[in-house]
């Protein structure tokens, strides 16, 4: 489940590249109206404003960002059945001098529920400027998210008060007014998106990807996925492997684990984040708690556990004592909770995540906390939610058959809170998203088998809290075709997190077809 891309050191192994191509399909630009093999037509225009009201800034080369709608069957099942209107938005080529387009590089920016048309164009201008001289930059809002056709569930005034629910229930009154809390989500997203639930799980979406394919007048699909948007790449593969072109899944998802599997592993990650996040703090002077400047120091260790128990008291006070925020709103502790895994997404926010403890701790105001947990939920300024977390629970409770009871949460607290002091009890509970969900869901693993398919890159990073690393590993393994790229390192995703190994491996991968040893590493 992957926050927006903007929010978004050990000794390297320096390995050796193997030279392999991979197959790619060198077009003209598609023209402004392209016809796709079932007739339909893309007519690309002027983007319109997004939900600030702003449009998209064109790219530092002048290069100007078009969008346009494209029709897929609600059914796959049924071509010619009803249907849903997915937004797109793409910035052409512009080659250099002796260079040559190699056609469109699709993105998804994971969730499941991001926004690609919100997402792309501010993420672009500094981290996709040397692929967008030969590819067209695509991407778009999958079913049920953002601009296209799907799921919004709560208004904003009843996501506000669904999202302060203790999601760590101290007792039965505080357990059947969370289990309350999930029982009137899931009837809220069944009055608003009935007709649509079943049909937005990620096999939909990756045909759908078949038909964009079409659309943009590409033999091959060229795709750039992160975090959910690998699991999405990985279906691709399975279900079109002649199609794929050059494939690059970053941050990459574990696609054999169950929904308590993928939680647990999610508690792990986020408490081995928050202990990176606690040595690198130590001995700065704007450190609001204790921490282990290494683990080799006399006393470092418990330095850190200094530091997590200091902040273990900080959400212990939460839990009967929010604190306040601007505009009349509170920081609670489930709310602090998602505002510190928030800013755990990217080392980048390392140091506005020490000035928001700071800021709970010392001062007694959540305004900052506040205002990650708000990001990590696509809440705006003016109270307004974008459908992200709508659409992430449509999508994963469309993805597994999984459905958990308080009974089966209750016996598996012990060791979520083994795997994490601080997150555990909240991941744990929040197993019971898609308990009574109208829709039954699909099988809980996912087959991403691409046999026939050219050599696909995943990449994972070792402090990874989100996806850890060790998913990549299984990814590329099921594959069949996968290379592993391991950047060693902390954040949520690799390329474009300041890593030029990582960068240069990708950029030679998607714009020269060269293929890394499997299992280079990176710092």
């Amino acid at each position: 489940m992957r926050r927006s891309a903007a929010m978004a050191a050990l000794l390297p192994l320096v390995a050796t590249t193997v030279t392999v191509t991979v197959a790619a399909t060198v077009a003209a630009p598609p023209a402004t109206a392209t016809a796709t093999a079932t007739g339909q037509e893309l007519t690309w225009k002027r983007c319109p404003a997004q939900e600030n009201g702003d449009r998209p800034e064109p790219l530092s080369d002048g290069t100007a960002w078009e969008c346009a709608t494209l029709k897929v069957p609600l059914d796959h099942a049924r071509p010619d059945g009803p249907r849903l209107r997915l937004a797109l938005i793409r910035a052409k080529a512009r080659p250099g001098a002796g260079e040559r387009r190699l056609g469109s590089l699709v993105f998804n920016f994971g969730g499941p529920g991001e926004s690609g048309v919100a997402t792309l164009p501010p993420i672009a201008k500094d981290r996709y400027l040397k692929l967008h001289r030969r590819y067209d930059l695509v991407s778009f809002d999958p079913r049920g998210v953002g601009r296209s056709d799907g799921v919004r569930c709560l208004d904003g005034r009843r996501f506000d008060a669904w999202r302060d629910l203790d999601g760590t229930p101290d007792d039965p009154a505080e357990e059947r007014t969370l289990i309350g809390g999930f029982r009137a989500f899931t009837a809220s997203c069944a009055r608003h998106a009935r007709a649509v639930l079943p049909y937005v799980g990620t096999e939909n979406a990756a045909r759908d990807l078949d038909l964009l394919r079409q659309a943009l007048g590409e033999e091959r699909l060229h795709y750039f996925g992160i975090s959910y948007g690998t699991k999405l790449g990985g279906v691709y593969a399975h279900l079109f492997p002649q199609r794929v072109g050059r494939m690059v899944l970053d941050g990459a998802v574990d696609p054999t684990e169950n929904a308590e599997q993928v939680a647990l592993h999610q508690a792990k990650g986020f408490q081995r984040a928050l202990g990176n996040f606690l040595r690198d703090c130590a001995g700065r002077r704007d450190c609001p708690v204790p921490g282990g400047r290494a683990a080799t120091r006399k006393g470092g260790e418990e330095d850190n556990r200094r530091g997590e128990r200091r902040i273990a008291r900080l959400l212990a006070r939460l839990d009967s004592r929010p604190l306040p925020a601007a505009g009349g709103r509170r920081l609670t502790q489930t709310q602090a909770l998602y505002g510190i895994a928030a800013a755990l997404y990217s080392r980048e926010s390392w140091p506005y995540l020490r000035l928001a403890l700071r800021s709970a701790i010392e001062d007694g105001k959540g305004d900052l906390l506040l205002y990650f947990s708000d990001a990590l939920y696509g809440r705006g300024d003016d109270g307004r939610y974008t459908s992200l977390q709508s659409a992430n629970a449509a999508v994963n409770c469309a993805d597994s058959s999984d459905r958990y009871t308080a009974a089966h949460v209750r016996a598996r607290l012990p060791e979520f809170r083994t795997a994490s002091p601080v997150f555990g009890e909240l991941l744990a509970w929040s197993l019971l998203q898609c308990t009574g969900w109208p829709v039954a869901g699909a099988a809980p693993a996912t087959d991403v088998r691409a046999p026939g398919a050219p050599p696909v890159l995943v990449v994972g990073t070792t402090g990874d809290p989100v996806t850890p690393y060790e998913g990549a590993a299984t990814m590329a393994e099921r594959l069949g075709v996968g290379v592993e790229l391991i950047r060693r390192g902390e954040g949520h995703g690799a390329y474009g997190s300041g890593s030029s190994c990582v960068d240069d491996t990708v950029n030679r991968f998607l714009l020269d077809g060269t293929v890394p040893a499997d299992r280079t590493t990176c710092p």
